[in-house]
């Protein structure tokens, strides 16, 4: 009974397609958002915020405003800039922390972890300090800039929304110390967004802020003397909560439109062929917001192609913990705006979509190998249908 459900369930998902791609070549130009734009129906007041977000968003901090004096960047669109603000970038991070079979997992915070900064400001530098420097004991990884469109309706979306796809994929939630459920982030460390924006301000630009009022400490030392001349918090409340409106109401990524029937076929044959062999058990194509106060967010399908649960996903692409997530487990990563991308998985180290596939294992590995057995035309329309998100 449940295979037939989940084939029911997968034929009106394919029904939804074709219908979605007849009217495709004719509308999607005129009816979808360009990359970068805000969500449609939004009010007067929420997209002077969110025009005033972006300056926000793409001010450049200097010492005296704020920069560090340990950073990654020196301004949010630095790293989120391509092809346009709120995209991804060529930068790498260092992560770093210490795991201890069977769960324990070691932030490193007292030595500067998990995000070990890469720059420091000339005042720290002129102190004999240049980055931060990751101890010899700890599991390193990469973690490349990934795209933020749509994240305020990926914020929206219920906790219970997330927590029924647990026996659906296999994957399970990564549950905070205070209960809420992880959703941002590769390992699914954050639970707001507001929180995941105001981390992002202390972590990548050693801006303070209301939500994160302490100074970064180079491997937990203490700061020298003359090197932070900016007062906390750096980053004014209104200033955070406009980055944030920024963040929050940019709509999520347009799908390319076919250039052709033939292409619009290949597409929609090729979304079958993702749900036949398993993908789309852990790329979940689409979930529903919760009831919002703000129009745009209340209760719309975001089609995030990711159930946001961690899985398990092989001993080859394992690095660190982070909180409850082991270091092989990722959260699944969203697809949506996937063929703006050049770099895949969660440090970059594929450079196209067909190599990030077949790095797939642990739970992925039954689907990596059902691509593999495809024919080769199979497996064409499989990545011209990602090709199109």
């Amino acid at each position: 009974m449940r295979d037939k459900m989940r084939w029911v369930w997968i034929a009106g998902v394919l029904l939804a397609g074709v219908l979605a791609l007849g009217r495709l070549t004719a509308m999607q130009r005129l009816s979808q958002s360009e990359l970068g734009d805000p969500l449609p129906g939004l009010t007067d007041e929420q997209l002077q915020r969110f025009m005033a977000g972006k300056q926000v968003f793409e001010r450049v901090f200097t010492p005296e405003t704020g920069l560090g004096p340990l950073f990654n960047s020196s301004s949010c669109a630095e790293c989120h800039e391509n092809p346009v603000s709120g995209g991804t970038g060529d930068e790498s991070e260092t992560h770093a922390t210490h795991f201890t079979p069977p769960a324990t997992c070691d932030l490193l915070e007292a030595q500067g972890g998990p995000v070990f900064q890469q720059h420091a400001t000339p005042s720290l530098e002129a102190a004999g300090i240049f980055k931060e420097q990751v101890p010899p004991h700890a599991q390193v990884g990469g973690r490349s800039t990934p795209p933020i469109f749509g994240f305020g309706l990926l914020d929206t979306i219920p906790d219970e929304t997330i927590l029924e796809h647990q026996h659906r994929s296999g994957g399970r939630a990564h549950r905070l110390e205070d209960g809420r459920v992880g959703r941002f982030g590769r390992k699914a460390r954050v639970a707001s967004l507001l929180e995941f924006n105001a981390g992002a301000f202390l972590q990548e630009q050693g801006v303070t802020n209301a939500l994160n009022p302490n100074e970064l400490l180079p491997n937990g030392h203490p700061l020298p003397a003359g090197t932070d001349p900016a007062a906390d918090p750096e980053l004014s409340l209104e200033d955070l909560l406009l980055a944030n409106d920024f963040v929050r109401f940019l709509a999520p990524p347009p799908r390319k439109p076919p250039e052709t029937r033939h292409e619009a076929r290949t597409i929609l044959r090729g979304q079958g062929i993702f749900f036949r062999i398993g993908c789309a058990t852990c790329h979940t194509p689409a979930m529903r917001t919760g009831p919002n106060p703000i129009a745009a967010l209340d209760r719309q399908v975001i089609h995030l192609y990711s159930d946001l649960l961690l899985h398990d996903m092989g001993p080859d692409l394992a690095d660190i913990c982070l909180g409850d997530a082991r270091p092989d487990e990722f959260r699944t990563a969203p697809l949506m705006g996937l063929r703006f991308l050049t770099q895949f998985l969660h440090d970059g180290r594929a450079t196209t979509v067909l190599g990030a596939i077949q790095l797939h294992g642990g739970q992925a590995a039954a689907a990596r190998a059902a691509f593999e057995k495809l024919r080769r035309n199979d497996q064409e329309a499989l990545l011209t249908f990602l090709g199109s998100l």
